[in-house]
């Protein structure tokens, strides 16, 4: 049996952390990067070969936080809407960059319109920890 992965996010854990949250699609956009999206907005992007890079909006508050730390910079093209971009998400626990994710569908969702938003149901349930 394979170890579980603990650092940075492969497609496949991608997929499985968000594939399945209401009203969630996943497509290719600019020929080679893999789109989650929530409402036709997206709320991550991740190069569709898995090489790399990972890019996902934060709260306005912790931008400037966020950027400040090594690794992590404005997304190109979508830094005014507070997107950031991890080069090498390898050199980040995968449930911190876990946690990155559900904030991005969280804040993504949040301006969908209140009645897309009750036609979406319930918000997925936070993974338990393991003890």
């Amino acid at each position: 049996m394979a170890a579980k992965q603990t650092k940075g996010m492969t497609v496949a854990q991608l997929d499985a952390l968000c594939g399945n949250w209401p009203g969630v699609t996943r497509d290719i956009k600019w020929e080679t990067n893999l789109v989650f999206s929530v409402g036709e907005k997206m709320f991550v992007v991740m190069p569709a070969d898995g090489g790399g890079r990972l890019s996902f909006k934060v709260e306005d508050e912790r931008f400037l936080e966020l950027t400040d730390q090594p690794g992590i910079i404005p997304a190109p093209y979508l830094a005014r809407a507070r997107w950031v971009l991890i080069a090498e998400p390898q050199h980040f626990d995968t449930a911190e960059l876990a946690s990155f994710i559900r904030a991005s569908y969280g804040l993504v969702r949040a301006k969908l319109t209140r009645k897309l938003q009750a036609s979406l149901g319930a918000w997925p349930a936070e993974p338990r920890s393991k003890s």
